[in-house]
């Protein structure tokens, strides 16, 4: 059954889903890039094709993409103890530790030892200020109250955690001297052209007219409008599904020797390889299938927000839908996921 726009706003309104963006790629090109419903409910502030709303997670996919281009430069590596190479914050060494060091890649497939904190994570309150990645990972902030630390042995177990792209953006900020949306607007953001991407800082840096704020599964407005969240690398990104797109694009033309930001095929390929423990882990990003069907998945979620990023490299093919709503269910049982399965038929 073809997706029209009567399904969708059809289906939007059953769910209760004020409104939504979709970019289908095909043939490594968008095929098609649309909005739908309103940036909030009760105004007339229609869904445009390049509105912007919170990726929430998806933000890790972006970092891992990051990371593999500071290896290509030489800065940083993926098997290497990170505390080689950070600055301001070790990560603390203890009987988990001994036998295996924590290196990027079991933090960017969630296999670290590090576990995030009961109650941790939490949006940005309306007056703070963004805490320093430091107090964070020193447990001296309300939105990471205890230190964090290795809880299991590195690689012996998936914990998803938001904590270890801290001590990723933390690594980021040494090697480079830089802030780390500098970095990604530098590395990523520019030579891509993923002007609608940003990492805000605080709410006065929203622009509200072009930015969906966030609705809870009852349709009403989020308290703020519009959560931030202070870790950049784990859930900071406000971007647009045709942004995401381009990050898409990018990665399935790197797996043929055309990367425009320098990326090889081989590190690429590491990105989407079964890491570790669990064959469905990826570098940041979650796997299905096998050879040229590979699927690669991030979500995001978070306070007023859904979102789902689903690509197949080798068949140059992928889907990016982001709403303005938490129905309180996972994507895949959701109206999310109905919308990407009629997608596939």
């Amino acid at each position: 059954m073809e997706l029209t726009k009567h399904n969708i706003e059809e289906r939007m309104a059953d769910y209760g889903v004020p409104g939504m963006s979709i970019t289908l790629i095909n043939r490594a090109q968008v095929s098609r890039a649309e909005g739908f419903g309103v940036l909030e409910v009760g105004t007339k502030a229609r869904v445009q094709d390049d509105s912007i709303f919170n990726a929430c997670s998806i933000s890790k996919f972006l970092t891992s993409v990051l990371v593999l281009k500071l290896i290509e430069q030489d800065q940083l590596c993926l098997d290497e103890d990170v505390n080689q190479k950070l600055i301001h914050w070790k990560v603390p060494e203890n009987e988990f530790t001994q036998r295996k060091k924590v290196t990027l890649r079991s933090l960017l497939s969630h296999q670290s030892g590090v576990m995030d904190p009961e109650g941790s994570f939490a949006e940005l309150a309306l007056n703070d200020k963004v805490p320093k990645m430091v107090d964070l990972l020193e447990g001296r902030t309300t939105y990471c109250t205890e230190p964090v630390q290795i809880t299991y042995e590195p690689g012996s177990d998936f914990q998803y955690s938001d904590a270890g792209f801290c001590i990723i953006q933390q690594l980021i900020e040494d090697v480079t001297g830089k802030s780390f949306d500098t970095v990604i607007n530098e590395l990523i953001f520019q030579p891509l052209h993923m002007n609608k991407s940003t990492f805000p800082h605080t709410l006065l840096e929203i622009e509200s007219g072009e930015i969906s704020c966030g609705h809870d599964k009852g349709g009403k407005v989020v308290a703020g409008k519009y959560p931030i969240y202070p870790y950049q690398a784990a859930s900071g990104l406000w971007t647009t599904p045709s942004d995401l797109a381009k990050l898409v694009i990018e990665l399935i033309q790197s797996l043929k020797g055309k990367s425009t930001i320098g990326l090889s095929a081989s590190l690429i390929s590491e990105l989407i390889a079964s890491q570790g423990c669990k064959e469905w882990t990826g570098l940041g990003v979650f796997l299905d299938g096998a050879n040229q069907e590979i699927e690669i998945t991030s979500l995001g979620w978070g306070v007023g927000f859904q979102c789902m990023l689903v690509a197949y490299p080798y068949l140059e093919s992928g889907a990016i839908i982001m709403t303005n709503a938490d129905l309180g269910v996972h994507q895949s049982k959701g109206m999310i996921g109905e919308i990407y399965k009629s997608l596939l038929l």
